[in-house]
């Protein structure tokens, strides 16, 4: 066994990076006989230098991110610090200066994962990042390893356990969204300011970067249509139970029935109470894969939080110190298929419409024919109102996205129809 230890820089000392910290001191022994030689913390870069970080010998801790990567002794950078600058700066001249880099960091990976791959195969280093996507869950190696020889054609998750424990909330107790997002503030499940989670970004950063390891091609956050789940109410729960569903957050990716392009979306939508997706409760993450030969796969468990995030990040520091001790790399970026991202007008599943009509003979017969003049096949309708005024709620067969967009633009011109309560996409039958 190796005994000069292999140098790890980290960049980050928060809930993540203090988990880091603590599991390479208290584990050492365990990860000096799983990687075949010891690892050391040589630096920890921090904007604030006065906090006590207990465990953390002060003597590591610099605020000079910059001249810790540059150092030229270091192995691997730990970056957990998130965002895009100055992680992407400190990245790239860790890799000019000969460490590889594990990542947490999914905004920056969505966005300019390309180029950093690029960054680091041109001097021969690993970029991991097992962590930036549903946090403890092994997710990333499996995609790119273990179903390196199979053709992913559909992945579809819960990845923000903020949104799901908020949607898990209403659908349980029929709490209203801003009653169960206050409880999610309070368990410090959501941040003070919960826009990234239930605006969807987080997620969409998280489909674009698995949508580009499944199918081979390059996925950026813009390529990802994304919608928050802000205006879903108690009166979608209390629909989708009617049709035996929930509602969810979903991040689908998924390839054309014939194979010729791809897309990936962020949006809420209903899933039947059979799907195995439908049990996700609380703040936990779940991804499910279907793909030719393995067919159904579904990884579930914690999506964030300090210590599951953590432990992503060992697991991908344990296989980048292996790689520097035989002299190898391990997977790179595969974008060999270039296949082209499709608009979201493009992409066929079925829809659950709300309308509020006027109660008077012939409207329904309206609406049915708005929804025919544009190609869109209705399943089912239910209806009912009193005094002058009515619902409408219609369950469609599957049509694309662009038909539904036309129907509904449509439906809002008729003088029957008073106004559009809803709209929710029906998945995972």
């Amino acid at each position: 066994m190796r005994t000069r230890p292999l140098k790890v820089a980290l960049l980050g000392c928060g809930v993540v990076g203090s988990e880091v910290a603590r599991i390479m001191t208290t584990h050492a022994d365990d990860l000096t006989a799983r990687i075949g030689a010891p690892v050391e913390l040589a630096g920890v870069a921090v904007r604030r230098p006065d906090r006590v970080r207990e465990g953390i010998d002060p003597a590591l801790i610099t605020t000079d991110a910059t001249a810790l990567v540059k150092r030229g002794d270091i192995d691997v950078v730990v970056e957990v610090i998130g965002g895009i600058e100055p992680a992407r700066g400190l990245i790239t001249t860790a890799f000019e200066h000969g460490a590889s880099v594990v990542s947490a960091n999914k905004a920056l990976l969505a966005q300019d994962g390309a180029a950093l791959h690029a960054v680091a195969d041109q001097h021969d280093k690993d970029l991991y990042y097992e962590a930036a996507v549903a946090g403890a869950i092994p997710l990333i190696r499996p995609l790119r390893e273990s179903l390196a020889g199979d053709k992913i054609n559909r992945v579809m998750g819960i990845v923000n356990g903020t949104t799901n424990f908020i949607l898990d909330k209403m659908d349980s107790t029929g709490a209203g969204y801003q009653e169960a997002l206050d409880e999610a503030t309070a368990l410090g499940y959501a941040e003070a300011d919960p826009t990234a989670d239930v605006e969807g970004f987080d997620a969409a950063a998280k489909a674009a970067i698995l949508a580009g390891i499944a199918f081979h091609t390059r996925v950026r956050l813009d390529d990802v249509y994304r919608e928050g789940m802000t205006e879903v109410t108690a009166a979608d729960f209390a629909s989708a139970r009617e049709m035996g569903c929930t509602i969810k957050l979903l991040a689908i990716c998924e390839r054309a029935t014939d194979g010729a392009s791809v897309t990936a979306r962020v949006h809420p939508a209903m899933i039947p109470l059979s799907h195995p997706l439908a049990s996700v409760r609380g703040a936990y993450n779940a991804v499910f894969v279907e793909s030719d030969a393995a067919g159904q796969l579904m990884f579930y468990g914690p999506g964030a939080g300090g210590s599951p995030t953590a432990s992503a990040v060992l697991g991908d520091l344990v296989a980048v110190c292996r790689n520097r001790l035989s002299g190898s790399t391990g997977p790179g970026e595969s974008a060999y298929a270039a296949l082209p991202v499709s608009p979201m007008g493009d992409v066929v599943t079925r829809y659950h419409i709300s309308l509020d009509v006027a109660d008077k003979p012939g409207v329904l017969a309206q609406v049915a024919t708005v929804f025919a003049e544009h190609g869109v096949s209705i399943d089912t309708v239910r209806q009912s109102g009193k005094d002058g005024e009515a619902s409408l709620v219609v369950v469609t067969h599957r049509a694309s996205d662009a038909a539904l967009t036309g129907t509904v633009e449509a439906l809002r011109k008729l003088d029957t129809v008073r106004g559009v309560a809803s709209i929710m996409r029906v998945e995972g039958e």
